[in-house]
């Protein structure tokens, strides 16, 4: 997959911001998506009521990367609509900053991308979180498997928290 190294429309949104807040930089949005340790993943069951889970994951490549098991509510979800939210930043009211990211999941079955998502992984969490390749999934020694989704953003948003406060939205081509 070819990484998004562009640089996204970016616009502060004034209903939503204070009067001093600017935008806020996309790369200041990747820090906080490659630095955070969970995400909640959003997705829509196939009778159309949303789906809420924490998970982890990891930013490379210009994209979020998350795994689930392939019977897991999550999976079948994505099965059926693939259209995804992904979230991460701090559950405080006046200080921090938040991250939406929208988006489509897309399966990553390419070995030679997996084992390097599998290396990331496990530098990311920890040997607990060590994952072999098999059959274009991520597989564990107790014979756990997990289908790997990839999410580049279409839409993103920041949410500045404290002073001032400020919506950032960001869009990509």
């Amino acid at each position: 997959m070819p990484s998004r190294n562009e640089t996204p429309e970016t616009a502060l949104d004034p209903h939503y911001s204070g009067q001093d807040a600017t935008a806020r930089p996309w790369p200041e949005a990747v820090r906080l998506l490659t630095g955070a340790e969970v995400y909640w993943l959003s997705t829509v069951r196939p009778d159309g009521r949303p789906h809420v889970t924490p998970l982890i994951g990891l930013w490379s490549d210009g994209a979020l990367h998350f795994c689930t098991g392939p019977a897991e509510r999550k999976a079948r979800n994505l099965a059926a609509n693939p259209e995804v939210v992904l979230t991460t930043g701090t559950n405080t009211l006046h200080e921090g900053f938040d991250v939406v990211v929208e988006g489509r999941a897309v399966r990553v079955t390419d070995e030679e991308r997996l084992i390097a998502l599998a290396g990331a992984w496990e530098e990311k969490y920890g040997g607990d979180w060590h994952f072999g390749v098999t059959d274009g999934m991520f597989s564990n020694g107790a014979g756990g498997r997990a289908e790997v989704f990839r999410v580049a953003p279409r839409t993103a948003f920041g949410f500045a928290k404290g002073d001032p406060y400020g919506q950032t939205r960001w869009r990509f081509a």
